[in-house]
């Protein structure tokens, strides 16, 4: 423990000093201090409005305003990416704006997008509507032909009194009847005609025929192919249909059915000269409604290419709005209401900085009174910080999202720098995969400048926040690349000639049997002659599996050395006696030993069988070794380990508990003791004072 007291105090690995702090800002320049304290990120504030609602607090106007702002700016991002219109990535350069004349701008150009909107959408509907008509004048005009022409050849079988009645009673009745239809007004065939949902028509059909008790008759003839519909705005299947009835209550009804099953019913004149004329004026006006339609596209994209230029700089503004006046929300009004109370916590190196922050927030605000700065007692925990740059930022943030350490606890960040990209080159060896990703590292990092001032995707965003990650990454990921000698799955002779060779020169079974040991083992990685052997995988899993072994029990063993400097900085003396000691004994006395049998099977290529020696240590700890004997006493050893280790876990578990508990108890008897020595008055002069304090 003496070398231990002799190191150097870790305060560059633990979180920094904190000190908490109030603040008593005049209410003309509060904004501006906060916003200034904002951009320089080192102070934090204390809410001290826990107990009112949102809508309860000072600035909950202004909040309201920036939340609107944002929904704006969201309704633009949503009609830029559907209308898929490319932005440009650096924003226009246009002269600064405040938060009233931005919002003003944002109304207009949320009023002028709806207008064009509701206006395309009705063209569009219309346009949809008229494509519609032109198909059903299409399919209809065939089938007014084809029953013309039925009805033709009936009206000449009538004439020469061949036609008999009882073959199709209904049909033919309507069809004599449509030969009449021109002279005969109300009593003559009608029909209507439209469109409906191809998986409508079979009921659509059946119930015109119910309601109509079989007194008309339907046609129909697919579209060909998917049609926009007017009202969903969707592309589906639809067929055009004509159903032929006589009298105006069967019309009545079938127009019902029409409405409820959602068909659209359009007019198709019976004459062929007048259903080429409206085909032409139906053809004229689609059209010119497609040259109008493309010009509002035009104007609107024209619109949005124009939001979009300044739509990430606005978004930033309104962010940092909304978090000036959500921060403002955490803090009080005096007792003249003219100064607002704010406290918070912030580092000790950066309370120069802060009122640096807040002179400048004074003088740019023509505020004549200063802001009041200064240090508090507290008896709460103050919260975590630590001091990052762009190199170990990705490295905390990983590290964090698993959980924050407790305040002036060391920080596993530091360590993580080299662990985390080294423990995935294990799993990612690959000197030619390693280079790939090296190079796509130097091209974030040398267009660091370029990108940072970028709106980037969610993923480019991610990488480029991790760029150097990624760079150790590459980094570790070539040497151990090299060591298992791969690239992109490939050995190669990097570091000489193998170890093995031939036995025979006409030998074809060389990567079997046939090699035979002829040099010194390969000087760096692995041989690559045990590509392709039959006992490359076995020999592989086992390398990795041990040095998977290894640099677990190095990192455990870490974890637990840092625990005990956190113990000795905060004096607990608890932690390492019941804590950091047994844990030692106990994690060394079983995989620390695995780790030595590994080292030792390794440096003198013994074929002892680990696993047997790690399971009868347990079962048989007294047994003879035999062939998985390691080096002289390893029995002894196993059995003094297995009683350390046994001693370690009640050590580890009971007395900390109970010992614990006394102290509690012991404080809590103290205080019982102290309060029975008080007297009445006492509490009374206690409480007046205690309030007298409060007042000032």
């Amino acid at each position: 423990m003496g070398v231990f007291d002799r190191l150097p105090p870790m305060d560059h690995l633990r979180s920094e000093k904190m000190c908490f702090v109030q603040l008593i800002i005049p209410a003309e320049s509060a904004r501006v201090a906060v916003t200034y304290l904002g951009e320089l990120g080192l102070l934090q504030f204390k809410d001290l409005n826990e107990d009112k609602s949102p809508f309860q607090r000072i600035f909950v106007n202004q909040v309201k305003r920036c939340a609107e702002m944002a929904r704006k700016l969201r309704f633009f991002s949503d009609q830029i990416n559907k209308a898929g219109v490319r932005s440009s990535v650096r924003p226009a350069l246009e002269p600064d704006i405040d938060l009233e004349e931005l919002e003003a701008r944002l109304g207009e150009h949320e009023h002028e997008l709806l207008e064009m909107n509701t206006n395309s959408d009705k063209l569009q509907q219309t346009y949809n509507e008229l494509l519609e008509f032109k198909l059903v004048l299409t399919k209809a005009g065939g089938i007014l032909a084809s029953s013309h022409n039925h009805a033709t050849s009936a009206e000449r079988e009538l004439d020469e009194n061949v036609y008999d009645r009882e073959v199709d009673e209904g049909n033919a009745y309507l069809l004599e009847q449509g030969v009449h239809q021109g002279s005969s007004g109300n009593s003559g065939v009608r029909f209507v005609s439209g469109i409906i949902l191809k998986s409508k028509a079979l009921a659509f059909e059946r119930m015109l025929f119910r309601a109509t008790r079989g007194n008309m008759l339907f046609n129909q003839a697919p579209a060909g192919e998917p049609v926009t519909d007017p009202i969903s705005g969707e592309e589906v299947e639809k067929t055009v249909f004509v159903v032929f009835f006589s009298g105006e209550q069967a019309k009545a009804k079938i127009l019902k059915i029409c409405d409820s099953f959602g068909a659209s019913c359009y007019p198709v004149p019976e004459e062929m000269i007048k259903q080429r004329q409206i085909f032409n004026e139906v053809s004229a006006r689609l059209s010119d409604l497609e040259v109008t339609l493309d010009a509002g596209i035009q104007h609107r994209n024209k619109a949005l290419e124009t939001v979009g230029s300044q739509l990430w700089r606005w978004t930033i503004m309104v962010k940092k709005e909304k978090a000036v006046y959500d921060t403002l929300n955490m803090l009080n009004f005096d007792v003249t209401k003219k100064c607002l109370v704010g406290e918070g916590w912030c580092p000790i190196f950066a309370k120069s900085q802060i009122k640096d922050c807040l002179q400048r927030a004074t003088f740019h605000s023509n505020s004549q009174v200063g802001i009041i700065f200064h240090e508090m007692d507290t008896l709460e925990s103050p919260p975590t910080y630590f001091r990052t740059d762009k190199f170990t930022n990705a490295f905390q943030e990983i590290v964090d999202a698993y959980g924050v350490a407790r305040y002036q606890e060391a920080n596993p960040a530091v360590y993580s720098v080299v662990t985390f990209p080294f423990l995935f080159a294990v799993m990612f060896g690959d000197w030619g995969h390693g280079i790939c990703l090296l190079l796509g590292a130097l091209v974030l990092i040398l267009c660091e400048k370029k990108l940072s001032s970028q709106k980037l995707g969610s993923f480019m965003e991610m990488a480029f926040g991790g760029r150097y990650v990624i760079l150790l990454m590459a980094i570790f990921s070539i040497y151990c690349g090299l060591i298992y000698n791969e690239f992109f799955s490939v050995p190669f002779h990097i570091f000489g000639k193998s170890a093995y060779e031939c036995r025979e020169k006409s030998c074809s079974d060389a990567h079997t049997a046939g090699l035979i040991k002829v040099r010194d083992p390969y000087p760096f990685g692995v041989d690559p002659s045990w590509r392709g052997s039959r006992s490359e995988l076995p020999f592989l899993n086992s390398l990795k599996m041990k040095m998977s072994i290894l640099m677990g029990v190095a990192q455990m063993n870490l974890g637990i050395v840092l625990s005990y400097f956190d113990a000795r900085f905060h004096g607990n003396a608890l932690d390492i006696r019941y804590q950091f000691i047994p844990q030692m004994i106990f994690l060394n006395s079983l995989f620390g030993y695995l780790a030595l049998l590994i080292l030792i099977k390794w440096c003198t290529g013994s074929q002892a069988d680990l696993y047997h020696v790690m399971i009868y240590m347990f079962l048989d700890p007294a047994g003879d070794l035999g062939e998985n004997q390691l080096f002289w006493g390893q029995k002894e050893l196993q059995i003094l380990l297995l009683l350390m280790a046994l001693v370690a876990v009640p050590w580890m578990l009971f007395p900390k508990p109970f010992i614990l508990k006394k102290l509690h108890k012991e404080g809590h008897l103290k205080w019982i003791q102290i309060l029975n020595l008080i007297q009445p008055e006492h509490v009374m002069m206690i409480s007046i004072s205690v309030k007298s304090l409060c007042i000032k």
